[in-house]
């Protein structure tokens, strides 16, 4: 409210101004206009008086020359009278020299009177006449200058100070008056004032005046000279001799008399000849005057047009600003209510979101009110508040020039909440720091003193900055966040200080976070701004940075082109406010101001020139356009990469990168692409250059298991971007949403295949594929039972599909091999290079890295990546020895001395290894600030080594963001398969070892054994639950200190103590890893199977064909291991060929769910979709909705019956849990229904549940209280509808089925538990002395219509690894492809523990899901015919729902 009232009040003054400057400027304009034509009416009247005028002054000439001749004549008879004259005169001037020379005497005085004089100044009177107090000396001169100068002797009765300063306050008045002053005619009665009152005075003497003033001085000098003066031309004869002048004189007048008559006469004649030049004179000045008038009016008339014309595009444009501005007086209410909404609420959101906010919601809510609201249409925020010229001066500061960082610089500069910047690639702060320069505080919190820098400030009114703050805020600034301001707002406190709160105080909060969580106090006292880079605005980035490498010549000149651009929009608009200024200011009649008109012509000139410039300057950055445009491509490529590279932390959090880096990246990735000739080809070579650089510095940092999700996802969105693959077709085949079961007709095709291609048969693109597999099986059957079916052709017209489309057959046909089949999609797309697993050498990566750029080691089990940095130190001169690398092994206490040694390592230029750093999770934070302190000012040698586990969920995750996506990454993975790791496994040993030992032939076989056992249960890992339950850190450790064990028994003992060692092995080094008994079992079974006493006669197989070697070297186990070990398969560990499928089929399952969850939203509902992600999500809602059955009414099934036996008690249980899952399903719906509405704000919660009905996911608050599936959301709710079937059927009269579908249960334990229960009250047998046994028919459940008599019959079973021979009733081999066949019906019972059958019997664990480990429900004992053990290592287990 705050921010609107403000800024309404700011645009409504605004605005005013503008229209009264715009119309004062039209007013203006429009009175010359008018006044044009008074002028040139006026100047009609001036020509004909001017002619008039020139008539009378021709006839004035002409009679001049009449008078000039009679004077003349008489003017002769006058000179010779004069001359007459003249004589008299020489006698008279005679006598007057005489007169002269008497009044010389008198001189002397006279000339120091005058030099007296001279001393004064205006300076020193003006001094003089500044003394408030003058001494009495001072005061006495200026009385006796006051009696001399006073008129006609009239001595003045006010001679004080007062009065002095009055006659002086004239200066130049004052002087002039000194100096003609009438010194011979001085009455008496003054020189006798002067004389008797001052000159008396010992003290009036210039020298002691000039003591006091210098000015005081002088007219004392002045005073006494002309007294004296005065006293010397009474006493001597100048007035006698002057009376003897006179006489003369007399006698010259008598003469000069008749001189005087004739003079009198010429005299006449001179007047009237005067008269006559006068009115000559007068008429040629009124003429002249005339002539000027009329030249002023005409050249006023000529500016006014001047100006008329001048101003003319104006005189439209400011009509037109005028109209306008009037239009938004009265839509300002609703505007300025917009843009208050668009900068406290929008800044948090993408460009995409922004947009709907404005144009879909807030302004069709507003136009919708009963009131309407009056509003611009199609209003622009930005425009509202800025123009131009601002635009441009933030675009010269750094702010990039896509529309997203305009309008976040228009939020920032307006908002009246503090800032907080959302800025992962530091784009917003880097402007940010350009804008405010050096009067900018940049604080860490948590920096030593930030809170004293932040007290200045506040105090000060300066500017803050808090950079990279984390989600969580310190405490100490929540005050200033707030605004809690205290004495009456004029303090806040800071700290635990009150500080003066200055209102120019600012503060600007930042965090490098990506997706940041706040508290919603935080969102409430900030307003966030999204500063993320966008797609568009990094592409131009890019493309300038290409551009400038490529062509610096032309990006130089766009730059100072844009540069220029933007400063002739600054100064436009100060010119045109220059005009309007002054046009405003101007007087009413203003046409005769011709400065100001001229001015405003200038104003005007400058302004078309530069109009000029601007136009020729857009053609030549047309131009130069057009020529960065070759270029394009390349940076829309980059671009893209960025954002393909910014998204993988969604597979993993270890996976960040900077926009920083990528730059770098970019940069090398240019400067080394090949030269071309031509500009097309070079395009071509940096597109591919960049594209293969960044796979590389990407590649090097991923998992293995990784790299193809992100090979693909870049082939993909490639493809995407140069529309060679449709979106529609994309989503198919990542979702691969088969939500309905059909029967394969098919032996070849399992029924999830044939579903699966039913399902596609609907489409228009795959129109008749079931009926052309149907009509030639053959072909089809040689396609799908290939061992490499991706390579094969599809038959008929099928195999000219595209290579997406075959890629979706290939996944309904085969989805085991689609990992293959993806990476020939991704070979054939981009080519081999980006298929081929190479690993970057550790020196090509050093190489890359600087002291800002560590290299960090993503860790994983059995690998020990650091005698890289090792080896690599030692031939660069960086070892422990010489002190120059310093290795530190983090955990509890090690933190100090990894601080001390990076600030020793950055000083000097050292290496420095950090060892696993997830320990230290709690210095993390304080790591990331030390590496950027660190790397700055460093020695060039100076880096920085860390390694660290990877967190097995993203929840678990620590490393901070800063130090993952400034570092190089690096993974190190143990070597696959079963030939990797056996060689890697005898690597760790050399000749030395083998031959240390007396007993040579054992140690060296069962050795070998072990190096083999070590491969099978590391490599098993990659089988998932069906190789171990739970995933163990098994590693080269546990191998070594193993061999170390053997040499010891076999030294100290004669027999070969082989239940010690298979228990040491199997219980401590390996088994010391193990938690889960299963896994226990498998460990221990391996062992007895590869450590036997026959071993050592060459009878031992560790694999089919592969017989434990006899007594070798070293090289020539090496060897024996290339020639004699089979191909990788799942036979080398126990397993069934089935695994390989099974765990194929699940990382393609998993690679696809991973690529759908890297689309966009936008791209995955893009342009061929006609729904938006909401509508979807809605869709999905309500279908769910529709379906979702009532709670079932405990009430009414418990009053059923009285009876409480076990089988009812777990009915009731069933229900209970049934109706908590529907309860919450119908609960969060509803919530998020009301959430998509709008109703309701989105939770986290919901946007987890919109997210996962989105990517058909099962929500996490669904399945905490529903039961371990493993389905997707579509087939996982069918599957609740079952279950809430078969309850439904048993609610009826809660009698036990016939069958019961015990996968169906929540909670199977339970039910099992109920037969025990059961029997054991039935035949009152204890029940800890009772074991369930189980026996399994040869029927399905069709084939049974009443519960067993003992016990109960289930269904729902299903065996991975292995299958159930209905005919012989024993565990036999798998058929090839078939991974899970269904069990028959199973009758359950319970025996006494005694009775129960243990020989020819595979304890097989019971578990509800393909996830294993913690799903285990019971154990069932199955019968065999061959060994339990092929069972166990093959992992054989029942399972619930496959």
């Amino acid at each position: 409210m705050k921010l609107y009232d403000n800024l309404l009040r700011k645009k409504r003054t605004e605005l005013t101004q503008k229209m009264e400057r715009l119309e004062n400027g039209l007013q203006k304009l429009q009175t010359t206009a008018s006044q044009v034509e008074d002028l040139k009416a006026k100047l009609a009247v001036q020509e004909v008086e001017l002619w008039q005028r020139n008539t009378d002054i021709e006839a004035l000439i002409a009679k001049i020359g009449q008078q000039t001749d009679k004077l003349n004549q008489e003017r002769a008879v006058a000179d010779a009278e004069e001359q007459r004259v003249a004589a008299i005169q020489a006698k008279v001037t005679k006598q007057q020299q005489e007169t002269e020379e008497d009044l010389a005497k008198a001189e002397p005085a006279l000339q120091a009177a005058n030099t007296a004089l001279n001393t004064l100044n205006r300076l020193n009177l003006t001094e003089l006449r500044t003394f408030p107090n003058p001494p009495a000396i001072v005061t006495n001169v200026s009385a006796a200058v006051l009696v001399l100068l006073a008129p006609q002797g009239r001595i003045p009765k006010d001679r004080s100070w007062k009065a002095s300063k009055v006659v002086m306050s004239k200066v130049d008045d004052f002087l002039q008056a000194l100096v003609n002053f009438d010194k011979e005619n001085i009455p008496e009665a003054t020189v006798r004032c002067v004389r008797d009152e001052y000159l008396s005075d010992p003290e009036f003497n210039p020298d002691f005046v000039k003591q006091k003033s210098s000015a005081a001085a002088g007219l004392c000098a002045w005073v006494i000279n002309i007294i004296r003066f005065h006293e010397i031309f009474v006493l001597c004869e100048v007035e006698m001799k002057r009376m003897c002048l006179t006489q003369a004189n007399a006698d010259l007048a008598e003469a000069a008399e008749k001189l005087d008559a004739l003079r009198k006469k010429l005299a006449e004649l001179d007047s009237s000849l005067e008269t006559l030049k006068i009115a000559f004179e007068k008429a040629t000045s009124e003429k002249l005057r005339f002539q000027e008038e009329v030249n002023r009016t005409n050249k006023t008339i000529e500016l006014a047009n001047r100006l008329v014309k001048g101003l003319e595009s104006e005189n439209v444009r400011w009509a037109h600003s005028v109209a306008q501005y009037h239009e938004q007086e009265e839509t300002l209410c609703g505007d300025v209510l917009l843009t208050a909404a668009f900068i406290s609420y929008a800044g948090s959101f993408s460009k995409k979101y922004r947009k709907e906010l404005l144009d879909n919601l807030w302004m069709p809510f507003l136009h919708s009110q009963k009131m309407s609201i009056p509003m611009t249409e199609g209003l622009d925020p930005v425009l509202m508040l800025t123009d131009d010229a601002m635009v441009a001066q933030w675009n010269n500061e750094g702010l990039p020039g896509d529309k997203m960082s305009t309008q976040n610089a228009t939020i920032l500069t307006n908002c009246e909440r503090w800032p907080l910047l959302i800025d992962p690639q530091l784009q917003g702060i880097k402007w940010i720091k350009s804008r405010y320069g050096n009067s900018l505080k940049v604080v860490n919190l948590g920096q030593r003193g930030y809170v004293d820098v932040i007290e200045q400030a506040v105090v000060a009114g300066d500017t803050v900055l808090i950079e990279n703050l984390e989600e969580t805020i310190d405490p100490v600034i929540d005050p200033l966040l707030g605004r809690h301001t205290i004495k009456k707002g004029s303090c806040i406190k800071v700290g635990d200080k009150e500080c003066f709160f200055h209102p120019a105080f600012r503060l600007i909060l930042h965090t490098k976070l990506a997706s940041p969580h706040y508290k919603p106090e935080i969102q409430a006292q900030t307003t966030l701004i999204n500063f993320t880079v966008t797609r568009d605005g990094l592409e131009d980035q890019l493309l300038a940075q290409v551009v400038n490498q490529e062509r610096p010549d032309l990006e130089q000149l766009k730059s100072e082109l844009t540069k220029q651009q933007n400063m002739f929009k600054i100064e436009l608009k100060l010119l045109e406010d220059e005009l309007l200024t002054r046009l405003s200011a101007a007087e009413s009649n203003f046409l005769g101001d011709n400065v100001l008109v001229e001015k405003l012509e200038t104003t005007k000139h400058t302004a078309a020139e530069i109009e000029m410039k601007v136009l020729e300057a857009k053609v030549n950055e047309v131009k130069i356009n057009e020529a960065r445009e070759h270029y394009r491509p390349v940076a829309v490529r980059a671009s893209l990469l960025y954002f393909i590279m910014n998204d993988l932390n969604k597979i993993n959090p270890m996976y960040q990168f900077s926009l920083k880096a990528f730059n770098v990246v970019f940069h090398k990735a240019v400067e080394l692409a090949e030269a071309c000739d031509d500009v097309k080809s070079r395009v071509n070579t940096l597109i591919d250059c960049v594209t293969y650089s960044t796979f590389n510095y990407i590649s090097r940092g991923l998992f293995e298991r990784d790299k193809l999700t992100f090979t693909a996802q870049l082939a993909f969105q490639l493809l995407l971007m140069s529309k060679e693959i449709v979106v529609r077709e994309l989503d198919f085949l990542l979702r691969f949403n088969i939500d309905h079961s059909y029967i394969s007709p098919l032996d070849f095709l399992s029924n999830s295949a044939w579903s699966a291609i039913k399902v596609m048969s609907f489409t228009d693109e795959f129109r008749g594929l079931d009926r052309d597999i149907e009509g030639s099986p053959k072909r089809w059957k040689k396609l799908v039972e290939s061992e490499c079916p991706e390579k094969e052709k599809f038959p008929q017209e099928w195999k000219g599909k595209s290579s997406l489309q075959k890629l979706i057959m290939m996944r309904a046909l085969r989805p085991d091999r689609m990992t293959y089949a993806l990476r020939n999609f991704v070979e054939e797309k981009l080519g081999v290079k980006y298929t081929e697993g190479r690993k970057t050498e550790f020196a090509k990566s050093f190489r890359e890295s600087g002291p800002s750029s560590p290299i960090f080691f993503i860790l994983s089990p059995g690998v020990d990546p650091l005698k890289d940095v090792e080896s690599l130190g030692r031939k660069l001169g960086f070892t422990i020895d010489l002190g120059k690398l310093h290795n530190v092994s983090l955990g509890q206490g090690q933190e100090t001395v990894a601080e001390l040694a990076m600030e020793k390592a950055a000083k000097e230029g050292h290496w420095v290894i950090l060892q696993n750093i997830h320990l230290v999770a709690r210095w993390l934070g304080a790591l990331e600030k030390l590496l950027e302190r660190c790397c700055e000012d460093s020695h060039p040698d100076y880096r920085v080594f860390m390694s660290a586990e990877p967190a097995s969920t993203p929840q678990e995750h620590i490393i901070p963001q800063g130090i993952l996506e400034n570092a190089i990454k690096i993974t190190n993975e143990p070597p696959t398969g079963m030939h990797a790791n056996l060689h890697a496994a005898l690597d760790n040993f050399d000749q030395d070892i083998l031959d240390q030992c007396s007993r040579e032939q054992e140690f060296k076989t069962i050795l070998f054994s072990l190096c083999y056992f070590h491969a099978c249960v590391a490599e098993r890992r990659k089988f998932g639950p069906q190789g171990w339950n739970r995933k163990y850190p098994f590693s080269t450790g546990d191998l070594t200190i193993s061999v170390n064990v053997l040499y010891n028994y076999l030294e100290a003992n004669a027999q070969v103590p082989w239940e010690d060692l298979r228990y040491l092995f199997g219980e401590i080094m390996y088994g010391g890893h193990i938690t889960d008994d299963w896994d226990r079992r498998l460990c221990r079974t391996y062992l007895e199977e590869y450590m036997q006493p026959n071993q050592f006669d060459r009878k031992l197989a560790l694999a089919p064909g592969f017989v434990i070697p006899s007594n070798l070297d070293y090289q020539g186990y090496h060897d024996f291991i290339d020639e004699m070990l089979p191909h990788e398969s799942p036979v080398h560990y126990g397993l069934h060929p089935n695994a390989e499928i099974e765990f194929l089929t699940v990382t393609s399952d998993n690679l696809f769910h991973t690529l759908l969850e890297l689309q966009s939203p936008d791209v995955v509902i893009g342009e061929g979709a006609s729904q938006t992600l909401e509508e979807k999500v809605k869709s999905i809602l309500d279908e769910v909705l529709e379906k979702l059955p009532e709670v079932y009414n405990m009430t009414d099934i418990t009053s059923k019956t009285a009876e409480r036996s076990p089988y009812i008690l777990v009915c009731f249980q069933e229900c209970e849990r049934m109706n908590t899952l529907i309860y919450e399903i119908r609960r969060s719906l509803k919530e998020l229904d009301l959430g998509l509405k709008g109703e309701l704000a989105m939770s986290s919660e919901m946007e987890k549940l919109q997210a996962a009905l989105f990517f058909d996911n099962v929500p996490d608050s669904w399945t905490k209280l529903a039961y371990p599936s493993t389905y997707s959301l579509a087939i996982w709710y069918n599957d609740v509808m079952q279950r809430c079937k078969e309850l439904d059927s048993w609610t009826q009269d809660l009698s036990l089925p016939s069958v019961v579908w015990v996968s169906g249960l929540f909670n199977p334990q339970s039910f099992l538990t109920a037969v025990m229960q059961s029997l054991a009250r039935k035949n009152e047998w204890p029940l800890d002395k009772v074991n369930l046994t189980v026996d399994v028919t040869k029927k399905f459940k069709e084939e049974f219509n009443q519960p067993a008599r003992e016990g109960a019959y289930v269904y729902g079973l299903y065996m991975e690894g292995a299958r159930w021979d209905t005919q012989t009733g024993v565990i036999t081999e798998a058929r090839l492809k078939d991974l899970t066949p269904a069990m028959p019906v199973i009758s359950v019972r319970a025996v006494p523990s005694d009775r129960q059958e243990t020989r020819n019997i595979y304890e097989c664990p019971l578990y509800k899901t393909k996830i294993r480990g913690p799903t285990y429900v019971w154990t069932f004992s199955l019968k065999t015919r061959e060994r339990p053990a092929k069972w166990v290592l093959a992992g054989v287990a029942l399972l619930l729902s496959v």
